[in-house]
């Protein structure tokens, strides 16, 4: 009959191989190490997605720089960035080859149509830059100090305004086409009761830009609360490039507006 040893069986248990024994002493550091990071796991973190977002607005920033330069690409660099916007949209995993692509189609975007802006009004472009950076900061603000949340109800309300949005500026655009219209911003140019209508849909427009933030940051959140897995955070940072870009664009118009077509 096989005997047992105490001394033994008090100062070494046997790993899962069943092959080498661990001490007390060794098991007792294991257990005393820290929990793994979220990077360590796999998972969303703050730091990753604050950091992916970083390099997306990087690559943005280096295709403004070539879009200011070479204005005459923001045409077919709107079309790349709407189709990839939309592959994006509905690519059910993330793809950071596609977000980054995306970034550099809307940098060229931007950079063009800002060049083209400027130089119709010096210096808006700075002011649309500040405008846009002191939108998202205090939307930041008032969401991390828990002011700004979003609910079923307004989200209800944010997705019709979507849809109206998305259904006057195609037909605005198509009247600019077809030259039904005379102002270089087509049905907003209209004035009502001596306001112009592109004022007053711009200030609509932020709203619903403020509050697509919010629901951005929520994402990024609810991710990392719930362990979502790192590849998530470039959808995070793709819903940010496009929300601020969007901003930008609106904030840029107002400003055209108020200084006179």
């Amino acid at each position: 009959m096989a005997t047992s040893n105490p001394a033994f069986s008090r100062s070494a248990v046997f790993s899962d191989t069943g092959r080498q024994p661990i001490s007390l002493d060794q098991l007792q550091e294991m257990y005393g190490r820290p929990s793994a990071t979220p990077a360590e796991t796999g998972r969303m973190s703050y730091n990753d997605t604050i950091m992916k977002t970083l390099i997306s607005f990087g690559i943005l920033t280096l295709g403004a720089v070539i879009g200011w330069w070479v204005p005459i690409l923001a045409i077919p660099a709107a079309i790349a960035g709407f189709v990839l916007a939309l592959v994006n949209i509905f690519k059910k995993t993330p793809s950071r080859g596609l977000i980054l692509s995306y970034s550099a189609a809307q940098g060229l975007f931007v950079g063009g149509i800002s060049w083209i802006f400027n130089s119709m009004w010096d210096g808006i472009v700075t002011q649309a830059v500040f405008g846009t950076l002191a939108v998202v900061g205090v939307t930041l603000f008032l969401f991390l100090n828990g002011t700004l949340r979003s609910s079923p109800r307004l989200t209800k309300m944010f997705i019709i305004g979507m849809v109206g949005y998305l259904a006057f500026s195609l037909v605005n655009f198509g009247l600019m086409i077809f030259g039904a219209t005379d102002g270089m911003f087509g049905l907003r140019s209209v004035e009502f009761m001596g306001i112009p209508l592109g004022l007053i849909l711009g200030v609509v427009i932020v709203l619903l830009a403020v509050y697509s933030l919010v629901m951005d940051f929520e994402s990024i959140k609810n991710g990392v609360d719930q362990g979502a897995p790192e590849i998530y955070g470039w959808q995070a940072a793709f819903g940010i490039v496009v929300t601020v870009v969007w901003l930008y664009v609106e904030i840029l118009r107002i400003l055209a507006i108020l200084r006179g077509e």
